[in-house]
C-alpha cells in the first residue's frame, strides 16, 4: 500500500488533499483545445490533455480510464490526463525541471512523445526540442541537460551519437521543421515523422507528406 505522503498533499494553509492518480467514468465533454470532463460517480472533473491524447479518446458517453498527474500549487488545483502510465511519469520528470511548468510540458509531450523525447534527450537533440511552441534554443539546451537525470533513457542511442545517428538526426530535425513551415499543425508533424528513419531528408519529407495526403 502506498504512504500516506504519496496519496495525499498538504496545501499552504494546512490542509490535506486526497491525491488523484487516475479516473474511471463516463466522458461527458470532449473540448478540442484540451480538456476532457469525466464523469465519475456523479461528479464532473474537468481534465487537461495534449492532442494526442485527445485523439484516441472514443466517442461522447463512453467509459473511458485515464492516468492522471494532479497538481496542486498556492491553493489552485488541476488535472492533466494521460492515456498511458508511461505519458503520465514522463510528464511528471519534465514538470521537474527549470521553468517547466504543467502548460509547457503539455506541449513538449504534445510533439515529442516519451519514446521521441528520450531519444532527443539522449543524443542531445536540442533542434527537437526548440519545435515545442514557447521552447528556445536555450531553454532547450537546459532541458537536455536537466532531464538526462530525469529520464530513463538507458536502452536509448548513447549521448555521444556517432556520426550517422548526427545525420540522422538532423534529418529528421529538417523534416520537421520543413512540414511546420508548411503550415502543418504540431499533432500532425508529430504523426507524420513518427517512426521515419533514414538520412535522406527529401525521400523522408516526401514519405512524411505521403501519410499526411492519405488522412
Amino acid at each position: 500500500m502506498p504512504s500516506r505522503s504519496r496519496l495525499y498533499a498538504t496545501t499552504r494553509r494546512g490542509f490535506e488533499v486526497l491525491m488523484i492518480g487516475s479516473l474511471r467514468g463516463s466522458l461527458v465533454d470532449k473540448d478540442p483545445e484540451g480538456e476532457v470532463v469525466l464523469e465519475v460517480g456523479g461528479v464532473g472533473y474537468r481534465i487537461s490533455v495534449n492532442p494526442g491524447t485527445l485523439v484516441v479518446l472514443p466517442e461522447i458517453g463512453a467509459d473511458v480510464f485515464m492516468h492522471v498527474h494532479h497538481h496542486i500549487r498556492e491553493g489552485d488545483q488541476q488535472l492533466y490526463g494521460f492515456a498511458t502510465l508511461a505519458e503520465r511519469k514522463c510528464f511528471e520528470s519534465v514538470i521537474g525541471a527549470h521553468g517547466v511548468g504543467p502548460a509547457l510540458a503539455l506541449a513538449v509531450l504534445a510533439t515529442l512523445p516519451p519514446d521521441e523525447l528520450r531519444q532527443a534527450v539522449a543524443t542531445n537533440d536540442v533542434d527537437a526540442l526548440c519545435l515545442v511552441p514557447g521552447v528556445g534554443k536555450k531553454t532547450a539546451q537546459r532541458m537536455v541537460l536537466e532531464l538526462k537525470n530525469r529520464l530513463e533513457i538507458s536502452g536509448f542511442d548513447s549521448n555521444e551519437p556517432d556520426n550517422d545517428q548526427q545525420v540522422a538526426s538532423t534529418a529528421l530535425a529538417d523534416v520537421r521543421e520543413a512540414l511546420i513551415q508548411m503550415g502543418f499543425g504540431t499533432e500532425e508533424v508529430r504523426r507524420a515523422v513518427e517512426g521515419l528513419e533514414g538520412d535522406d531528408t527529401s525521400m523522408m519529407l516526401r514519405s512524411a507528406l505521403q501519410r499526411l495526403a492519405a488522412k
